[in-house]
């Protein structure tokens, strides 16, 4: 009896153990699953022909799991449509005009015949996971969420970087949960129980960003035509921030033709939504809008270059291989309305040599299957708010950020920039300035609110040799304050003020460890490699040409950092290795002396850097495709057309003084060239910067109360009347502009990340309290005899049957 009591008893435990664990994750699936492939189109010809590209592409990759289109047609589109049999086929009603508002919005037809599917279609009854893709895509190998890494609740998802309204007060308005917001898109792979819960929100968030007409601004939204017309993404990406899914990001998988992949990866889907240009040679699928071409026997695209073509017109490796994989997709594309005129019986074409080509070994052992490499499946980027269990036991070292200034108006505008991009980038941890001015200068300064401040004894006029150095004050700077402040960060992370920060920079990201710093590679240090080195350090073979950004442990930085001084004194006093051909410095000045003595004096140590390209980006550079570049750093002038910015023009400006005072606006983006993707991408990039800047300087003088400078000097300040708003020229909502300005006071953030992670396991711990007295309770009962059962069971299971859930809910 009592061995049948404690196995009852121990059932009861593995029961409350199994409700614990589903509280805190998801349980694992086992394989085999059972997957589905979606795409939505509408009753035109403009997508019967990118229906005919992807179906074939879907079969030639070996798409494991059946395809269906989500054909959204009015009832009088459908009776005049021919295209039914170009595809698997639901029809959809059709929600271009919206029923209510009459707004016309053809892309909410996406998450509408999602909403209708799932409702519908006994498919959908049947399905484990879903990939959802668009029509204007070429599949190159299958793609199957388990295998890239998905999990319920962890969709797979390509990065959309333009959604920069993730990362401003458009989330804040549209999700109650903006810090979950993913910038996402294009290749979408969840499990179906997941895209139960998105739909309804997905639509639902689609027409309020589509009715959000006063916050459709390209600074919001990174819409160039700010127009709205990419609402649909963000009621995709608000919907699942509702819902609370966090995406795997992966930047390899999905490509634009066009663009650049990077090395060693093999993207396995086409997204030809952007022009293609080969010599030439160019596509684009907005010139054939109204093309019925999928009808028109025996006739395709304009043939591009052959391979053999591309190899004689583009030397550099990289480059070639973009333009092979832009060829490849516009010849897949034609393959496949090739076949679907074979199909509709069209007579066999006349020979030619491109159809030749099309039919040829050589093409089809050029698109056979690409399937996903186990680096592949390694690159993908777990959103950082995630936490695994392990994470939640171990939690990510503590960070601290530092920059070194000086008491001047270039600085201060410099600090107010990159303070601004701190706060919105989620970086983790706090800032400190490291502020370097004489004690003449410090009574007149006037800028000890721009950012938590370390003061320290300027260095710029050396006190033994009278040389005038200000670059110095950085690793003085960085010793006064390891010597004088107290920090319990784990990780340092060091900046130039003239950086605009993007997203966070964390060690665990990208590797640091102690003995092994992360930095950025700074190629022209080519004393690194010749007689400089030689002369500065014991271990010249250890020097690395690295700088901009650094991530180094606490304990490194501290024994390192007398020597980033001693080493800059050092190479700064050697005048006689001045020059370019040594140090790499054009104006033969010695000024990067301070770099060189950061280079030898980890050389000295012998730490040896994880050097990581994809941290740092000069706006003006050409991005490499695909990478989310952390840091801006505008330290050389940059272009967009006729508008150029070179800090250095504004030296001697008060911009942090003087109200309102703000930089010359970059271009609209919506005036840009798209038909070169890289110089576009570039010019994207540049314009962020610029606006950043000039965002933070704008807030700046907000909170200094600069006065309305649209108002009339005599009306008196009141909140009714609102705030200016810089962009749109309109006046703002008073409380909602009072929020901001709390947010943007220059104090420490908190870890949001850590604070979720602190409530989350005040629950489990709760639960687990819970499920153990319940757990005594129970078996004391059991072991007390029939007679206590027999009168106190019913009761006890009555109590906990309603008593538990109060218990849990509160």
């Amino acid at each position: 009896m009592e061995i049948r009591m404690v196995r009852i008893s121990v059932f009861l435990l593995e029961i409350m153990l199994l409700a614990t664990l589903g509280f805190g994750q998801e349980m694992v699936l086992e394989a085999p699953y059972r997957l589905h492939t979606l795409f939505s189109v509408e009753c035109q010809n403009y997508f019967d022909w990118q229906t005919v590209g992807l179906i074939h592409s879907f079969k030639k990759a070996g798409q494991p799991g059946p395809i269906t289109r989500l054909l959204s047609c009015s009832d009088e589109e459908v009776k005049g449509y021919g295209g039914m049999d170009l595809a698997p086929t639901m029809v959809v009603p059709s929600m271009s005009r919206h029923p209510k508002t009459g707004d016309w919005y053809p892309a909410i037809n996406k998450p509408a015949g999602l909403v209708h599917w799932l409702k519908h279609s006994k498919d959908a009854e049947n399905t484990d996971w879903v990939v959802i893709l668009d029509a204007d895509m070429i599949m190159r190998g299958p793609i199957v969420p388990w295998e890239l890494g998905a999990e319920k609740g962890q969709p797979v998802a390509a990065y959309y970087g333009y959604l920069i309204g993730c990362d401003n007060l458009l989330a804040k308005l549209h999700t109650v949960h903006p810090e979950l917001c993913d910038k996402v898109g294009g290749l979408l792979a969840m499990h179906i129980d997941d895209l139960r819960k998105l739909a309804p929100l997905w639509l639902s968030k689609t027409e309020e960003v589509r009715e959000d007409r006063a916050h459709w601004g390209t600074n919001l939204t990174g819409d160039i035509y700010g127009k709205g017309w990419i609402s649909e993404m963000y009621g995709y990406a608000f919907g699942a921030a509702e819902v609370g899914l966090r995406h795997k990001i992966n930047d390899n998988l999905m490509l634009y033709p066009g663009y650049t992949p990077r090395e060693g990866y093999e993207p396995i889907l086409l997204h030809y939504g952007l022009p293609i240009k080969v010599g030439n040679w160019s596509f684009s699928k907005l010139e054939h809008h109204e093309d019925a071409i999928v009808y028109e026997c025996g006739r395709l695209f304009p043939e591009p270059p052959y391979p053999k073509e591309v190899l004689e017109m583009e030397a550099d490796p990289h480059r070639r291989r973009a333009l092979m994989l832009s060829i490849e997709c516009i010849n897949t594309l034609n393959e496949g309305l090739m076949k679907q005129h074979t199909v509709d019986g069209c007579e066999k074409p006349k020979f030619s040599k491109y159809l030749s080509f099309l039919k040829s070994r050589t093409f089809a052992e050029l698109t056979r299957p690409k399937l996903v490499t186990a680096e592949g499946i390694l690159k993908i980027e777990n959103p950082p708010a995630k936490k695994t269990l392990d994470e939640r036991m171990e939690p990510h070292p503590k960070i601290h950020t530092i920059f070194s200034t000086e008491c001047t108006p270039y600085f201060d505008w410099q600090t107010v920039g990159l303070l601004h991009s701190f706060r919105h980038s989620g970086q983790p941890g706090n800032i400190t300035r490291l502020l370097s001015c004489t004690d003449e200068d410090l009574k007149k300064y006037a800028g000890h609110d721009l950012a938590p401040t370390h003061y320290v004894p300027s260095m710029s006029r050396h006190l033994l040799t009278g040389d005038w150095y200000p670059a110095i004050n950085k690793p003085a700077a960085v010793l006064h304050w390891l010597n004088h402040a107290t920090t319990d960060a784990e990780f340092i992370v060091i900046l130039d003020a003239d950086m605009i920060m993007r997203r966070p920079i964390t060690p665990w990201e990208f590797g640091a460890a102690k003995g092994r710093p992360v930095s950025t590679p700074y190629d022209y240090l080519i004393g690194c490699d010749n007689v400089l080195a030689k002369l500065h350090t014991r271990h010249p073979d250890a020097c690395d040409k690295v700088g901009g950004v650094i991530i180094m442990h606490i304990d490194d930085l501290r024994q390192f950092a007398l020597l980033w001084l001693h080493k800059t004194e050092e190479v700064r006093a050697d005048k006689a290795h001045y020059s370019t051909n040594i140090t790499g410095d054009v104006f033969e000045s010695g000024w990067i002396s301070e770099m060189y003595g950061y280079s030898f004096g980890a050389a000295e140590l012998q730490l040896r850097h994880i050097i990581n390209p994809e941290i740092l980006i000069y706006p003006g550079y050409v991005p490499a495709p695909g990478v989310s570049y952390r840091v801006f750093h505008y330290g050389l002038e940059f272009k967009v057309g006729n508008w150029s910015f070179d800090k250095a023009n504004w030296r001697e400006t008060d911009m942090v003084n003087s109200c309102w005072a703000k930089f010359p606006d970059p271009p609209d983006p919506s005036t840009l060239n798209q038909m070169d993707g890289e110089a576009f991408m570039r010019d994207l990039l540049s314009i962020e910067c610029a606006r950043k800047l000039n965002e933070g300087l704008h807030l700046h003088h907000i909170r200094r109360n600069c006065p309305d400078p649209n108002s009339r000097k005599d009306a008196p300040s009141s909140r009714k009347f609102g705030r200016f708003n810089w962009n749109s020229g309109t006046k703002s909502d008073p409380t909602m502009t009072t929020r901001t300005e709390r947010r943007e006071l220059p104090q420490s953030q908190p870890d949001l990340s850590d604070s979720e992670l602190s409530t989350f396991s005040f629950w489990v711990v709760a639960l687990w309290i819970l499920f153990g007295l319940g757990f005594l309770t129970i078996t004391l009962a059991l072991l007390s005899g029939c007679r206590l059962k027999k009168v106190k069971g019913k009761g006890n299971r009555t109590k906990r049957k309603w008593t538990m859930p109060r218990m849990i809910g509160i």
